[in-house]
């Protein structure tokens, strides 16, 4: 019910059957039927002509309706009360006796002024209604038919006029990790085809601008390559040592830099196929790979899983972490006098694979925490050792671990340090996946 759609279905159909309510009982009422419907109110009339007829023909006469007395039977007090009643708001007030005899027709006896009972069988006052035509079944019956016939047709006209809306929330469901939409077919009303035709040239619009900015990105990336070539080849000439170190480790950051750049582009255009892929098996050669290169990186403990993706993208995004973890791990635990290092482990059920690491690092403020994943981002320099890197290691694994439909999240550890927690969709256990 939280729905737009939903709302406007209830209120309509609220509205509608209010209407219907108040309608049926301005017309009742307009009318002034008798009531209880087909009952004393209505009989009273004729039942009056009768005694006045009777009430003329003189004592003695032989007729068969007058009678000395009334006859014998089971009496219908409910009925005998209301024609009694309809008879006074006459101004001709009579006893009244209505007779139900089990398997005969209603009698109805009325007193004549003088004694004698006029006597009249085979009409007389219907039995009072025990409900609606029907029974309450029926009535349930009527009821519920017109609550469907309204519904129906209320939902039919809302889906129509919110149909625009639909398409919008569509298109935004189907919105790939890429931020892409789907182009919409223009076909159908013309609020629909209007629709449809403006949410295919946000798409358009919006994919063209990311275009440029990855062709902007890569285009500045690559052309200062050549520039850092010319000057790491100058740097060499330097007479001083300690200045010629100074100025290679700057071209060696900014050249980082470029390099983190373009990945990043890479990452956000990469297609291909995906596969099965034994994501346990991939952490382990990850950390053995960075423990070849002389980082801390420790496996604390694996369970098989099995993830679908691109094995050169998900290796990306874990070294990225791992580097991380280890990097600013052993920095902190330098200074403290500490091991350091990161530490990898991976768990696994039906429905998903995660991957958490963990370092005794100085973690991240909270107040930066949204920020972490912005490419360039770097803690403020004056709360940790200074670290070599661009700032893009944790974009690139953030975009690399959306397109394979999980997500990254990363916490400070209550003891001290940074938890990163990757989760990704578990993959068909029947496939098979050697890395």
């Amino acid at each position: 019910m939280r729905t737009l759609r939903a709302q406007v279905t209830a209120i309509l159909v609220a509205a509608v059957l209010v209407v219907i309510a108040l309608a049926n009982g301005a017309a009742f009422f307009i009318a002034r039927p008798q009531w209880p419907p087909f009952g004393a109110g209505v009989i009273a009339p004729a039942i009056l002509d009768a005694v006045a007829l009777a009430a003329k023909l003189p004592p003695g006469t032989d007729a068969p309706a007058l009678r000395p007395a009334p006859p014998a039977g089971p009496l219908d007090e409910m009925a005998s009360r209301q024609l009694s009643d309809a008879l006074a708001r006459l101004g001709q007030p009579h006893p009244v006796r209505v007779l139900r005899p089990e398997g005969g027709s209603p009698v109805t006896a009325i007193g004549l002024a003088d004694g004698r009972w006029l006597v009249l069988s085979g009409g007389g006052i219907p039995p009072p209604p025990r409900g609606p035509p029907g029974g309450t079944f029926g009535f349930a019956v009527w009821l519920a038919l017109m609550i469907l016939g309204v519904t129906g047709v209320v939902v039919l006209a809302v889906r129509r006029l919110t149909r625009p809306l639909a398409l919008v929330e569509e298109a935004a469901r189907r919105i790939g990790p890429d931020g892409e939409l789907p182009v919409l077919p223009e076909r159908g009303p013309a609020e629909v085809r209007a629709a449809a035709a403006a949410i295919n040239r946000l798409s358009g619009r919006l994919k063209a601008s990311m275009d440029s900015r990855m062709r902007i990105v890569a285009g500045a990336a690559h052309d200062l390559r050549t520039p850092l070539t010319r000057m790491r080849l100058r740097a060499e000439f330097v007479a001083d040592e300690e200045d010629r170190a100074q100025w290679l480790s700057d071209l060696a950051e900014l050249d980082r830099i470029a390099d983190s750049a373009i990945r990043l582009v890479r990452e956000e255009v990469e297609g291909g196929a995906l596969e099965a892929v034994r994501f346990d098996r991939l952490v382990e050669q990850v950390a053995t790979e960075l423990r070849e290169i002389g980082l801390g990186v420790a496996v604390r403990g694996t369970v098989p899983g099995l993830v679908s993706g691109r094995p050169l993208s998900l290796k990306r995004a874990v070294r990225n972490l791992a580097v991380n973890a280890a990097t600013h791990g052993a920095s902190a635990a330098h200074g403290a006098g500490l091991g350091g290092g990161a530490r990898l482990a991976v768990s696994a059920d039906a429905e998903r694979v995660v991957l958490v690491i963990e370092d005794d690092g100085p973690g991240i403020p909270e107040a930066l925490m949204g920020r972490v994943f912005e490419p360039f981002f770097r803690v403020d320099p004056a709360r940790q050792v200074k670290i070599p890197g661009a700032g893009l290691g944790l974009a690139i694994a953030n975009e690399i671990i959306a397109r394979h439909g999980g997500g990254l999240t990363l916490s400070n550890r209550p003891g001290g340090g940074l938890l990163q927690r990757v989760e990704l969709p578990a993959a068909d256990a029947g496939q098979d996946g050697d890395e």
